[in-house]
């Protein structure tokens, strides 16, 4: 009886639970592309357009996408430039940094903003967006950070937070011969100096920052300083060879062993120095087993901190062939002057190109993270 009729449209376009393709694309796809193929995107249609120009939509990119994308390099006093792991997909309008208002450095880098520092007068520091060319100069620190300042910038997206809140750690001589620390805080907009001083002569890389689970650790001359954010408490670990990096959502240390194998360490106890003799805690574990990254051209230099670090001789600044880099699934590695990345996820290592061995690298997110340029 029923043959003649049709069946019912349960999925019709007046109906709540009906979506376009392209609305479909729009709300579940596009926020998780980087910064660099959503100006791609916004060519589709009008309606692409208007969504990705929103302020809601650059917050929402922010916390969805957070992959390496490529590297910020630097030979002082040069200008900066960007070595993408895609150019086709990441890349950001102006790699020299020429919108701030003078000539920088850059300092440290943090899911898609970049700490950057001026070359004249007390040499500010500047965070800044290379996507949207957003940028905050930050008020003058209390204390002298020195010429070569060793920083790391934290940023952690949130959901709850619309504007990015972010935070500039600097490590700085005291003279009670120990290491102090100063803080600066977006959310007040002020620097402070922590009570905390680490005791005890110690060099310290500049650039081996890295921040994990609120603890912020360099290497320095005496082993692997750490600062935890939420004690303000400072202590010196033991440290394994190795580029610091994060992996796993944990502290890492990376380096090539022999030609071709390349080591990765976890930290996994952080109390192994306070714990009874003989005890069996171990403070790194090592990933096993050792990875072949497949280089085209042997490695010049065994190394455990960029070619050139490791726990009993003395820092020197002087980047040559190792590991330079670590992230997640991305390792970056220097051999014979050119950069290789390696991804741990799929086994494949690509050449980026050549690198002067004075260089600095800075790891980067192509982020459309919207950042408060007021004072």
């Amino acid at each position: 009886m029923d043959r003649g009729k049709k069946p019912s449209n349960l999925f019709g376009k007046n109906s709540k639970i009906y979506m376009d393709l392209k609305d479909i694309v729009r709300e579940n796809a596009l926020p998780f592309l980087p910064a660099k193929s959503l100006r791609r995107c916004r060519g589709v249609c009008r309606d692409w357009k208007l969504t990705i120009s929103t302020p809601f939509f650059a917050h929402n990119q922010s916390n969805s996408f957070n992959h390496v994308s490529g590297f910020f390099v630097q030979t002082a006093p040069g200008v900066p430039s960007f070595v993408s792991l895609d150019p086709t997909v990441y890349g950001v309008p102006d790699p020299s940094l020429s919108f701030l208002p003078e000539p920088v450095d850059i300092r440290s880098s943090s899911n898609g903003l970049l700490c950057c520092q001026g070359r004249t007068g007390y040499r500010a520091y500047y965070i800044c967006n290379p996507v949207t060319k957003q940028w905050r100069k930050l008020p003058k620190p209390e204390a002298d950070h020195g010429t070569d300042p060793v920083v790391v910038l934290i940023f952690e997206p949130s959901l709850l937070n619309f504007i990015a809140e972010y935070k500039l750690i600097c490590a700085f001589p005291s003279e009670l011969d120990g290491i102090e620390f100063e803080i600066f805080s977006s959310e007040n907009g002020s620097w402070r100096i922590s009570a905390d001083i680490c005791f005890g002569e110690a060099s310290l890389i500049p650039t081996s920052g890295v921040y994990v689970n609120g603890t912020v650790y360099w290497l320095s001359s005496r082993g692997l300083l750490a600062l935890d954010l939420t004690t303000e408490r400072s202590k010196i670990l033991y440290h394994g060879p190795g580029t610091l990096g994060v992996m796993n959502k944990k502290l890492c240390a990376a380096y090539l062993h022999g030609n071709q194998r390349l080591n990765v360490s976890l930290l996994s106890n952080t109390h192994s120095n306070t714990m009874q003799m003989h005890s069996q805690a171990k403070t790194w574990v090592s990933l096993k087993p050792s990875i072949n990254p497949n280089l085209p051209v042997p490695v010049a230099t065994n190394n455990c901190y960029a070619g050139e670090y490791d726990y009993y001789t003395p820092i020197r600044s002087e980047v040559r062939d190792g590991v330079l880099f670590v992230d997640g699934d991305v390792v970056l590695i220097r051999a014979g002057g050119t950069l290789y990345s390696y991804d741990m996820k799929k086994k494949t290592t690509a050449t980026l190109g050549e690198v002067d061995s004075r260089a600095r690298i800075f790891g980067y997110v192509n982020s459309l993270v919207e950042l408060n340029t007021s004072s």
